[in-house]
């Protein structure tokens, strides 16, 4: 009698503990590949930047750089991008060949090392994404390191982490892969100019988006700066994390010059950067438009091939995190 009376209860409990244990694992574990990403032309190319023509010496000047969200694609005529280097100068701390001039600079700021690498591209054919595996999917992942050698990548860091979420824009090389908006979800669009701009997907759609020229939308946030001005208070924080975290942001200074940025943290080297932190710095370097992408554990910048920073998750252990997707610059 007793079994008989508590076997519904013990039956709806299994198929409960079931039910969410299939959610769990459907959500972080099993593999669902949804596409295999073939790479697209850039559709609109510029000329070699000014600074890039008369300077062997990048350095961070800050100027005003377009920002603002186009109402049409680009119209600039297009020229004939180099696929491949041929004069390559490299160190641990630079690259420069005909196309792409990267330093990279290391500063220390609130107990944290702050990792920044300065680029300048002749085009922005060089500013590119790619997915781990080369694959569009959910819980398709690979570390930062081996995508960006996939791909050979001058310099990579992680990127938005779509693949850990079910909606949210996913706008790649001029691809959409998927249109489910997001309420409130602030993204930073990458035009076909080289220029960026910050959306609210709740104020326009995925295929609006395609029609004004989007080539990338990362997903993430929140902005950090937005026309010259920081966009984030001392209290914004992503989620549940904690205040000082290892964190990744993405920055444009003029046209064609971009900031990738990296820093460490959860460790006793290292506290970590508050978003306010990190948006105060970037100003600092001259960013007009800034976007703080997936951070924490996923936090790794590649540069030539070698891991810059100290990627952790606990702060116990040095590890990469498989992600979804890398910003990198590359051919």
């Amino acid at each position: 009698m007793h079994l008989k009376k508590y076997l519904g209860g013990f039956l709806f409990g299994g198929l409960l503990f079931a039910f969410t244990s299939y959610l769990l694992l459907d959500t972080f574990v099993i593999v669902r590949r949804y596409e295999t990403v073939e790479t697209a032309a850039q559709p609109v190319i510029t000329v070699v930047s000014e600074a890039m023509a008369q300077s062997e010496t990048v350095e961070v000047e800050p100027t005003s750089a377009a920002t603002a969200i186009p109402t049409a694609a680009p119209t600039a005529e297009a020229v004939t991008v180099s696929t491949s280097a041929a004069h390559v100068v490299s160190t641990d701390t630079t690259y420069r060949d005909e196309n792409i001039s990267v330093q990279l600079t290391e500063y220390r700021i609130s107990d944290t090392t702050v990792y920044v690498a300065d680029v300048q591209v002749s085009s922005p054919e060089y500013l590119k994404t790619a997915f781990a595996q080369g694959t569009y999917g959910r819980n398709v992942t690979a570390k930062v390191s081996e995508t960006a050698d996939a791909v050979n990548a001058v310099l990579a860091i992680n990127g938005d982490y779509y693949g850990a979420r079910q909606s949210g824009y996913v706008i790649r090389e001029g691809v959409l892969y998927r249109d489910k908006a997001v309420k409130n979800a602030v993204d930073l669009v990458i035009y076909g100019d080289g220029s960026f701009g910050i959306i609210r997907e709740s104020e326009i759609t995925a295929e609006a988006l395609l029609e004004s020229g989007a080539w990338n939308v990362l997903n993430f946030g929140p902005a950090l700066i937005e026309d010259g001005e920081i966009s984030v208070s001392v209290n914004d924080e992503v989620g549940r994390a904690m205040a000082s975290n290892p964190r990744t942001a993405i920055a444009v200074v003029d046209d064609l010059h971009y900031l990738f940025v990296v820093s460490d943290g959860r460790t006793s080297q290292s506290e970590g950067l508050t978003l306010y932190e990190l948006a105060t710095f970037l100003k600092t370097l001259g960013a007009k438009t800034a976007y703080n992408l997936d951070g924490g554990g996923s936090s790794t910048m590649v540069f030539n091939g070698t891991i810059v920073n100290v990627p952790t998750s606990s702060g116990k252990s040095t590890k990469e995190r498989s992600v979804s997707d890398i910003v990198y610059i590359g051919y």
